[in-house]
């Protein structure tokens, strides 16, 4: 079984929203399954069916949430430091065509979220980065075709 890296954030959230499934959402899942019941012949029942499949993917990701909290390896980024890129960095880049400047930190898979600056240590820009110093240039292929950037800080926190 693999390791999953993970910042202790992104691990609290995973067990919050394994909680919540199985505390809040199971329990109102089977009463809308009971109450569809209730209204008679399953067979041509929408809300029986609609209940059905809801709970099939409510179990689905609690089994997905489980799974990646038993492989969980929590990393503290409080404890790590240096002046390279690796698992748990927040890093500026400025890109060297259009100078815009943009920061990411680079995270566990479960917990990415490139819209709030969080990038998939198994992305694109996060192995081009992984190893770099202040100073460097990375250039990286993405979806909307190859970028050049520069790093301009590293920094763990």
């Amino acid at each position: 079984m693999d390791k999953l890296p993970i910042t202790a954030k992104g691990h609290a959230a995973l067990e919050v929203e394994l909680k919540q499934r199985q505390q809040v959402e199971r329990p109102r899942i089977i009463e809308a399954i009971s109450e569809a019941r209730s209204h008679g012949d399953l067979s041509e029942n929408a809300e029986y069916h609609a209940a059905k499949e809801n709970q099939s993917l409510n179990e689905g990701r609690i089994q997905e949430l489980e799974s990646m909290i038993a492989r969980a390896e929590i990393i503290d980024i409080s404890k790590l430091g240096g002046t390279t890129v690796k698992f748990g960095a927040t890093v500026k880049l400025v890109d060297e065509d259009t100078e815009e400047e943009k920061t990411y930190q680079i995270v566990g898979d479960p917990e990415a979220d490139v819209k709030s600056g969080r990038v998939s240590i198994s992305s694109p820009v996060a192995r081009a980065l992984i190893g770099k110093g202040v100073g460097d240039t990375v250039s990286v292929t993405t979806p909307g075709g190859g970028k050049s950037y520069e790093i301009v800080e590293v920094a763990f926190r």
